[in-house]
């Protein structure tokens, strides 16, 4: 159970602020990702790593003898959203931002961080896009969707080479890039899929895209979206096909999609990163997550390494300094709850496994032994 809420969270990071002492110098971070609408649990969990992570630094220290002050800001996982939350961290002066959750939000919002010479490491963002067109600044601390729906274009072809799949998508930048990507895989071993089609997301029905899932008889579904309507989508299309599938990506890592799904969401598979949880180095961070009522699933430990990354890239260059620590971010190798990471050319995380497959259970989901 959740009991830690973003507002407790920043009310206590204001508390720590005013308990410092005036002599002391503090460093602006942002963090950046959806705290309303329908993946605020995402963003919660990012807002709850990232800002867990930031109390930790200060409390041993700080960074380079410098105390972290979070501002954080909603992006609505929305792309005119993200930018003018984008312009609001760029305005308050700070030297890096954790997020976004959403690619659709953090492609555009890393294009307003890049040439301010703010840094930016997502835990979240996947389509491949955020870094190939990010720029030196840029980074991500997750896999990639052109790995993960490779992934899954193997997955599908390999259990399912006789089944009717269907792919379908929510058009915007993170599902659609995700089925496409998963397409391509699928085509690319021989198998076509019955179906892809589009549909609008935050719709409160789906009964058009349900007939044609009918009509096509699908066998095995594969959704490139979001949880809420992944959930709806799914529990409407098990009333009259009750033996279909549901296979996705890592937007599926959260047990809010069960609140929405039922019983209907149970046995979905769906691809993320290793559960970080169970790394040994990430043993104490847990403890102390657990310690306060809270279990550190989802997002929130990679949050926690972006900010463990960036603070060590700071010390090991030594200055805050923009270009200097994105230089040590490129050369590095920096001791996060993922374990030991650094970062390629790109930007994109090396150094841990990307994506492996999850299940769904009545309680929420589980690692696919």
């Amino acid at each position: 159970m959740r009991i830690i809420r973003v507002a407790s969270l920043i009310a206590i990071a204001t508390a720590i602020v005013l308990c410092i002492a005036p002599a002391q110098a503090e460093i602006k971070i942002g963090i950046a990702g959806p705290l309303t609408g329908q993946n605020q649990y995402n963003g919660e969990e990012q807002q709850i790593g990232a800002q867990k992570a930031v109390d930790y630094i200060n409390a041993n220290g700080g960074v380079l003898g410098q105390q972290l002050v979070v501002i954080s800001v909603d992006d609505g996982c929305d792309p005119s959203q993200a930018e003018a939350a984008a312009r609001q961290l760029v305005s308050e002066g700070v030297i890096f931002v954790v997020g976004g959750v959403c690619s659709g939000a953090s492609i555009p919002a890393s294009k307003i961080y890049q040439p301010a010479g703010i840094i930016n490491i997502s835990p979240a963002a996947t389509n491949p896009k955020f870094t190939d067109e990010g720029g030196p600044g840029i980074f991500r601390v997750i896999g990639r969707d052109d790995q993960q729906g490779a992934i899954a274009g193997d997955y599908l072809a390999d259990n399912y080479p006789k089944s009717r799949i269907a792919i379908v998508n929510d058009g915007q930048i993170y599902g659609l890039g995700l089925a496409q990507e998963t397409k391509k895989q699928l085509n690319r071993r021989g198998i076509a899929e019955v179906m892809f089609e589009s549909y609008a997301p935050s719709q409160p029905d789906y009964a058009q895209l349900v007939a044609k899932l009918v009509n096509g008889k699908a066998d095995v579904l594969y959704v490139g979206g979001y949880e809420a309507d992944i959930g709806i989508i799914i529990r409407q299309a098990k009333q009259q096909l009750p033996d279909l599938q549901l296979i996705s990506g890592d937007a599926l890592a959260t047990n809010d999609f069960l609140i929405v799904a039922g019983k209907a969401g149970e046995g979905a598979r769906f691809t993320f990163g290793p559960d970080i949880r169970l790394k040994p180095e990430a043993a104490a961070v847990v403890a102390a997550f657990t310690a306060d009522g809270y279990d550190p699933g989802g997002y929130t430990l990679y949050s926690y390494a972006a900010v463990q990354a960036w603070a060590e890239a700071v010390k090991q260059a030594g200055s805050m300094k923009s270009a200097d620590v994105i230089a040590a971010l490129h050369k590095g190798k920096f001791d996060t709850v993922l374990g030991s990471i650094e970062f390629d050319e790109k930007g994109d995380v090396t150094g841990v496994t990307n994506f492996v497959w999850y299940v769904m259970g009545k309680d929420g989901f589980a690692p696919v032994k």
